[in-house]
């Protein structure tokens, strides 16, 4: 328990500011999850869609310090070689069709 006055102020901001981290990191793992299910159902339309809803949480995580930038990037630059190996597979399949 704090005594003085500015331990009280950093528990409430400490606590504050947990609770924000926790609701962006939701976000985060949300907007992701979002995209990898649609990547397993091979809808590339949709998962370009959803790479960039992911993409835009990342960057406002690290903007908001919930993240290092440098992990939004890396995060980021994973979700797009993911997006592009899946494109890749299509083209060579329809190319196994023609």
């Amino acid at each position: 328990m704090p005594i003085n006055r500015s331990a009280i102020k950093r528990a409430r901001t400490s606590k504050e500011r947990q609770m924000r981290n926790a609701a962006v990191k939701s976000q985060v793992k949300t907007a992701v999850k979002k995209y990898e299910a649609s990547l397993k159902e091979e809808d590339l339309t949709r998962a370009t869609e959803l790479l960039k809803e992911a993409g835009s949480a990342l960057d406002k995580a690290a903007q908001k310090g919930v993240i290092h930038r440098s992990q939004a990037d890396r995060r980021k630059s994973r979700l797009t070689r993911k997006l592009n190996a899946m494109s890749g597979k299509a083209e060579s399949s329809e190319e196994g069709l023609a």
